[in-house]
C-alpha cells in the first residue's frame, strides 16, 4: 500500500478540496499518513493570493525532499494554475496540475512514477468550467463545505479569477445530500465556503438559484447543530440573508465581510462593487438585528494610489464600525493584475506601517468585542486542540474559549458562561452542567 501525504497552503476553500482529493486517493486503495511519516507521495494545494504564498510553497517543497527525497511531489491549486512552468522548474517537483486537471490527478499521473523532468498538467482556465463537489472531513473539529467556486468580478489586486475561472456552483439539492452526509458523521459544524459564496447558483452559465435559498433549505438539514457563512461580498449580503440568519435554527451570528478599504476612491481604484456607505449599512443591520453578532473585516493597506489620507480614512471608517476583527492584507504585486499599472506605487515600508496600525486596532477592537461578551451565556464547541494542558473552542459568535483538558469536551456543544478575559487574550469560562471548565 502506497502512502501518500497533503499539505494545503490558503483558504478554507482549498482545506475542503485537499480533503475530498485525499478521499479519492484511500478509495484507490493509498494510504493516508501525515507529512512527516515518509509518503511516498506528496500532493501540495497551493495558493497565490499573496507573494509570500509563492514562497511556502516552496519551502514546503524542500521540506517534503529533506524527509524523503525519493517521494513523488505533485504540486495543485492556484498557484499551479498561475505559474505551472515556474513550479515545474523548483528542484523536486514531478507534476504541476492546473484548476481543470487537479481533481484527476490520479488518473493523470499513472502511478506516480517519477521522470527525469516533471509532466505539467494546466490548461486555459477557461477548461475550468465544471464544479467539483468537496467537504473537509476528519482534519478538523468543523466540515468546509464548498458551495461555490470562480468569480466573475475582476477586482485589481486579484488574480483569483485568473487561478480558479469563472462562476460556478453545486446546486442545492447535490448540497444538501454532502450536508446529510456530513449529519451522519460525528461533525457538529459545518463552514460553506467558495471563492465568492453570494454568487451562488450560477450553473451552465446562468443563474438558476440562490444563496438566500440555499441557507433556507440547509436551516432544515437534521443533525448539524451549526452552519457557518464564510466571507461574503457586502453587495451581496443582502438584508434577507442577515434577518434569516438572525432567526435561523442553526446559522450563527458571525459573518466575515471584505472591505478592504475605507475609502470611497481606493474602492474606485480597486473595482470593487460597492461604496462604504452600504458597508456600514449591513454592519448596522446586523448589529441592530444581532446585538452580540461577530463581524471580521478583510482590508488591504498600500494599495497603488493610497495616500496617507485615504489610509487615515480607512483606520478612522474601521475604528467607528462595530467590527470584531480584522483580516489585514499588506498589499502585494500580483502579475496580470489591472493593479500593477497603476502609478503612485506605496513603498513597502509605509505599506508596512499602516498594517501594523490596522493590525493593533484588530486588536483593540477583538478585545472590546470580547469584554462586550463577558457575563453572557454562550454554547462552546470544543476542538481536539491541547496545548499545555488546556483546550480550546469557539462560542456560536466567534469567541475563543479557553479550557482545562477534558477528552470528554472534544468535538462536543457545551453551555458556559464568559467570565473574563485570560492571559492568552482568549475568554475564560465558568463551570456548567457538572463539567468544570474552569481555564
Amino acid at each position: 500500500m502506497r502512502k501518500v501525504a497533503f499539505y494545503t497552503l490558503g483558504c478554507k476553500l482549498n482545506f475542503s478540496e485537499t480533503s475530498s482529493i485525499s478521499r479519492l486517493f484511500e478509495q484507490k486503495g493509498y494510504k493516508k499518513v501525515e507529512f512527516e511519516e515518509q509518503p511516498d507521495i506528496y500532493i501540495i494545494n497551493t495558493c497565490s493570493v499573496t507573494d509570500n504564498a509563492d514562497k511556502k510553497c516552496r519551502k514546503i517543497v524542500r521540506e517534503a525532499q529533506k524527509i524523503n527525497p525519493d517521494a513523488f511531489v505533485a504540486i495543485i491549486g492556484c498557484y499551479a494554475q498561475l505559474k505551472p512552468t515556474e513550479i515545474s522548474e523548483i528542484p523536486g517537483v514531478d507534476a504541476v496540475l492546473g484548476a481543470a486537471e487537479k481533481f484527476r490527478l490520479i488518473e493523470l499521473l499513472d502511478g506516480f512514477v517519477k521522470e527525469p523532468s516533471a509532466r505539467v498538467f494546466a490548461s486555459e482556465i477557461s477548461e475550468a468550467n465544471t464544479f467539483h463537489n468537496a467537504f473537509s472531513y476528519g482534519d478538523r473539529t468543523r466540515t468546509f463545505l464548498k458551495v461555490q467556486d470562480g468569480c466573475n468580478y475582476n477586482c485589481a489586486f486579484c488574480t483569483i479569477p485568473l487561478a480558479r475561472g469563472k462562476s460556478r456552483s453545486n446546486s442545492i439539492a447535490n448540497i444538501v445530500t454532502s450536508a446529510r452526509e456530513i449529519a451522519a458523521t460525528d461533525v457538529k459544524e459545518v463552514v460553506l465556503t467558495g471563492v465568492n459564496i453570494g454568487d451562488f447558483g450560477i450553473q451552465e452559465g446562468r443563474r438558476k438559484e440562490r444563496f438566500y435559498d440555499l441557507v433556507k433549505e440547509l436551516d432544515e438539514v437534521e443533525g448539524i447543530e451549526r452552519f457557518r457563512i464564510s466571507s461574503i461580498e457586502p453587495n451581496l449580503l443582502s438584508d434577507d440573508i442577515i434577518d434569516f440568519v438572525a432567526d435561523s435554527k442553526r446559522f450563527v451570528p458571525h459573518f466575515h465581510i471584505p472591505l478592504q478599504s475605507g475609502s470611497n476612491k481606493i474602492l474606485k481604484s480597486m473595482h470593487r462593487r460597492y461604496q462604504r456607505e452600504l458597508y456600514a449599512e449591513r454592519v448596522a443591520h446586523i448589529k441592530q438585528r444581532m446585538p452580540h453578532a461577530c463581524i471580521g473585516v478583510d482590508v488591504i493597506v498600500g494599495f497603488p494610489g493610497e495616500t496617507e489620507e485615504d489610509f487615515l480614512e480607512t483606520y478612522h471608517f474601521i475604528n467607528e464600525l462595530e467590527v470584531s476583527y480584522l483580516h489585514v492584507f499588506t498589499y502585494s504585486e500580483r502579475a496580470n493584475t489591472a493593479a500593477t499599472e497603476m502609478e503612485e506605487v506605496v513603498p513597502m515600508k509605509e505599506r508596512n506601517r499602516r498594517s501594523r496600525m490596522l493590525r493593533n486596532l484588530s486588536e483593540k477592537k477583538k478585545r472590546h468585542f470580547y469584554e462586550q461578551n463577558i457575563g453572557r451565556s454562550a454554547t462552546v464547541l470544543f476542538e481536539d486542540d491541547v496545548q499545555d494542558g488546556h483546550m480550546h473552542g469557539f462560542t456560536e459568535n466567534y469567541v475563543r474559549v479557553t479550557a482545562k483538558y477534558d477528552p470528554v469536551l472534544i468535538n462536543e456543544l457545551k453551555p458556559v458562561i464568559l467570565t473574563g478575559i485570560g492571559k492568552n487574550g482568549h475568554m475564560e469560562v465558568a463551570e456548567t452542567e457538572n463539567y468544570i471548565v474552569h481555564a
